[in-house]
């Protein structure tokens, strides 16, 4: 029996590479599924993509960081579908000024003013990486979980990253963002469990994206020096596809499931639990 056959799932980040299979995986699965992003036009485009292999979507825009936006995409969505069953917040990313060049800081950096080292982050691109990540998870579920309350058989899924458990080399911010978003995932499952909404996360491992293609493979394929050091500590020696977070997505959501809440459910190939030797 398809349980979550007919329930309205939102997905923000929708058209990226890993929410995008996310929203096929679970309108294929039955869900009637709302594609949000910042871009009308790319969130339309992929509703479109998945109405033409018989799903059942709408793309909504809205920017997860404003509120009144969010609003507004809220009456769209029960004007049409009615209320909110599966919230899946996806929308994250990164930002340049809170990277820094190089893994490990010697004496002599400081002297060195093309090196960008910790002492040269940028405030505005840490606040941009923790707004995104987490208060781009507080705000949707602010505005979409309210009328799960006293429903049946609700879910939320965050998306946090194997950088929340093993913190990643020169990505300061990201991997502090995504340490927030398991915390809070967990906080949040405590806070709703009177409710009957379970709240839950995936911290995905190593995926190639747009995002990263560049920094862990060559033009012509072949990996980078850190591409390589990633499949090194892989044990399953490649990178995700984004297909392999489906049966955890499923999993997660599926009422059958009404005993898991507050996990947070690494799909890494193995990365978080080798040691290197």
């Amino acid at each position: 029996m398809n349980r979550i056959k007919g329930k309205v799932a939102i997905v923000t980040g929708g058209y990226g590479i890993l929410c995008g299979s996310m929203a096929k995986t679970l309108a294929a699965a039955g869900a009637k599924v709302v594609v949000m992003g910042r871009s009308k036009e790319k969130a339309e485009a992929f509703a479109n993509e998945i109405r033409q292999t018989g799903g059942e979507a709408m793309g909504v825009p809205a920017d997860v960081l404003d509120k009144s936006s969010l609003i507004e995409a809220y009456k769209i969505i029960t004007s049409s579908w009615g209320t909110c069953d599966i919230l899946i917040n996806g929308a994250g990313g990164n930002h340049p000024e809170g990277i820094t060049d190089k893994p490990h800081l010697m004496e002599e950096d400081l002297e060195n003013e093309s090196v960008k080292t910790f002492f040269d982050l940028d405030t505005v691109g840490f606040k941009h990486v923790f707004d995104l990540n987490l208060l781009g998870t507080l705000l949707p579920t602010q505005v979409f979980a309210k009328d799960m309350v006293g429903k049946s058989e609700c879910s939320i899924v965050n998306i946090s990253s194997l950088s929340a458990i093993k913190p990643l080399t020169k990505v300061s911010a990201y991997s502090s963002a995504k340490a927030a978003i398991s915390n809070f995932t967990q906080w949040l499952a405590i806070h709703f469990s009177k409710t009957g909404i379970r709240v839950n996360a995936i911290a995905p491992g190593f995926f190639l994206a747009d995002q990263n293609r560049a920094l862990l493979t060559n033009e012509d394929g072949s990996l980078t020096p850190r591409g390589q050091q990633i499949i090194n500590q892989t044990p399953l020696e490649r990178f995700g596809n984004p297909e392999d977070l489906s049966s955890t997505l499923l999993w997660l959501i599926d009422p059958t499931s009404a005993f898991v809440t507050g996990v947070v459910v690494p799909v890494d190939g193995g990365f978080s639990a080798y040691a290197g030797v």
